[in-house]
């Protein structure tokens, strides 16, 4: 690799775990005001400090995030559809350049992939298209496996969708966790991070979190199971607790409610 590639790199999977602790950020670009994110400034700075990436869209990025702040950022650079077209969600384009991604000074940047849409092809082209550019730059490209309503988030199905996107050259894939994830990561050759997905209870987070460490993932990235939690910087060190220093669920559940109550 590039020594700007390996750098980049470094700022998101860090180099003493090999580990990484993602703040999902980007859920505005398709569904409006999220719970939880009605105001991004408001959720993201208190945060912000304990995130070893954040994954947001350029405009939060530019009206919501310091820039004097010393998390690296994974740029959200696909899109183009809303919660309004519910029924095809993959209907999906790029709708930021690598120039732009490069001004403003991104670790990262990440792409959906809808594998089995209606708009597959599109979706992929999209990620074949970054990785062209993105090369050029230095800059890792996450491929995001989106699933859509009528998709079942098997090993089979994760599995496919994580091996074509690092087949198509992405450098790092987030997908969700499934019953034999310990495949989905042998037959992906590129670092997997997990994706927090809907909000459950903590311990519940936690306790998925774990397995994904443990399945094979090299991070995980979640959104709403931290900023909705009842205590969101607990939440956001108790994860960090179990993705870094291998802390079992209980160890880190207690850390929650310590934390929590402080």
């Amino acid at each position: 690799m590039d020594w700007g590639m390996q750098n980049r790199l470094s700022q998101i999977l860090k180099p003493d775990s090999g580990h990484t602790v993602m703040l999902a950020v980007d859920h505005g670009y398709f569904q409006g005001p999220t719970s939880g994110l009605e105001e991004p400034g408001k959720t993201i700075e208190p945060l912000l400090p304990y995130a070893d990436a954040l994954m947001p869209t350029r405009g939060v990025l530019r009206e919501c995030v310091s820039p004097d702040t010393q998390t690296s950022i994974v740029l959200r650079v696909s899109g183009g559809n809303t919660m309004a077209r519910v029924d095809e969600l993959s209907d999906e384009i790029i709708t930021t350049s690598m120039k732009d991604a490069v001004s403003l000074n991104v670790a990262g940047v990440a792409v959906s992939v809808y594998v089995g849409s209606a708009h597959q092809k599109q979706t992929l082209q999209n990620l074949s298209d970054v990785v062209n550019q993105a090369v050029k730059y230095g800059m890792p490209v996450l491929a995001v496996t989106a699933v859509g309503k009528d998709m079942v988030r098997d090993s089979r199905y994760l599995s496919l969708s994580c091996r074509v996107a690092a087949e198509l050259g992405a450098h790092m894939v987030k997908t969700y966790y499934c019953e034999g994830f310990e495949d989905v990561v042998r037959g992906c050759p590129v670092p997997i991070v997990m994706a927090g997905g809907k909000k459950i209870p903590e311990k519940d987070a936690l306790t998925l979190t774990h397995k994904a460490i443990q399945g094979g993932a090299k991070g995980v990235d979640m959104g709403r199971n931290i900023f909705r939690s009842e205590a969101p910087v607990a939440m956001m060190k108790a994860v960090r607790a179990i993705v870094h220093e291998n802390a079992s669920v209980d160890e880190a559940f207690d850390l929650f409610n310590t934390e929590k109550n402080t």
